[in-house]
């Protein structure tokens, strides 16, 4: 009997991407040795750009889109799985140029699928999803560089995001002092129940930065880029770090060299697509660890399939807060 199963899918006539809601079987799916039944998926802003055709994400087509995913394996040729077991996939190129989560199964390279931890459910690793991915990455990078807590303020830039609300929790668990940047004042009290001590108007970050201002932040991660991080940068003290790993504002970065050769700044850039495949292992490990999952559900809301392409245009225009997980209906 052939498996069906709902999925959106994005296809491209003269030009023009078109996203629809479809019933496909595993015939349709795309290479790769392990099948995976997808139980849910996330929203990411990529994944916002993706439904909506904002920006040429999707570079394969048709496609399904949907950046990561979680589920149980029902098929592998890969040793490493078996069919029940639980994984997880971020990044490489899944829902830009091989079909993603968006659907109730998934084919990818078994190299592309971590393990999920022990402890982390389905709903709960795609609660954390690539956002929370990416936010241990730079906290990886920062602690790498030799953060550990009491060395002052760390600052998080678009706090109340996905990748900023995690990191905001994560950083406070770890007991560091942290400092949320915000757009949305009336986020203040949510910020502060994830732990953030102080929080900050994003407007002071966007103004034209001088190369140097007062040394404040010990460290800092930003989901921003452009102005923003230059702002960031300007203020960060000596031999400090940031970890960048957005370009919510901008991709430009308009400052000069004297943050990194008059206070030797360290800019790690975070790429959360193709890290190595222990780097993964080794967040996954850490959030597992490290997330208050009490905390993490506070920040997250769910919802139905269908509500997806409207709940693109609510990222893209800056009123979700915090995460949202996709439950995907079970295939027939």
């Amino acid at each position: 009997m052939t498996t069906t199963f709902s999925a959106y899918r994005i296809d491209r006539h003269e030009d023009t991407q078109q996203l629809e809601l479809t019933r496909l079987t595993e015939a349709d799916l795309m290479e790769g040795n392990v099948t995976v039944a997808v139980e849910y998926s996330t929203l990411n802003y990529k994944d916002g750009l993706a439904l909506t055709g904002r920006s040429p994400v999707v570079r394969r087509f048709p496609l399904i889109p949907g950046i990561d995913f979680a589920g149980r394996v029902v098929e592998s040729g890969d040793p490493r799985f078996r069919p029940g077991d639980r994984v997880v996939l971020n990044g490489y190129g899944v829902g830009e140029t091989h079909s993603g989560g968006y659907a109730g199964r998934a084919r990818v390279p078994g190299d592309w699928l971590v393990a999920l931890p022990e402890g982390l459910t389905s709903r709960q690793a795609m609660a954390i999803g690539t956002a929370g991915y990416t936010a241990m990455l730079a906290v990886l990078a920062l602690e790498s560089h030799g953060l550990e807590p009491g060395a002052g303020e760390v600052l998080v830039t678009g706090a109340a995001g996905g990748v900023g609300s995690i990191a905001v929790a994560l950083l406070a668990r770890l007991g560091h002092q942290v400092t949320a940047v915000t757009g949305r004042p009336h986020e203040a009290g949510y910020l502060r129940a994830l732990g953030a001590t102080e929080i900050l108007d994003r407007g002071a970050f966007t103004e034209a930065p001088r190369p140097l201002e007062s040394e404040r932040w010990a460290a800092a991660v930003d989901v921003a880029g452009g102005q923003t991080l230059a702002n960031v940068l300007s203020r960060t003290r000596r031999a400090g770090a940031v970890a960048a790993c957005g370009l919510a504002d901008a991709m430009a970065l308009p400052t000069t060299v004297a943050p990194f050769i008059l206070r030797g700044i360290t800019l790690y850039g975070i790429d959360s697509v193709m890290a190595s495949h222990a780097l993964r292992e080794r967040a996954w490990s850490r959030l597992a660890r490290d997330l208050d999952l009490d905390r993490l559900e506070t920040m997250t809301r769910e919802i139905d399939f269908a509500q997806l392409p409207q709940a693109a245009e609510e990222i893209l225009a800056g009123r979700v807060r915090g995460r949202t997980v996709v439950r995907i209906p079970e295939a027939d």
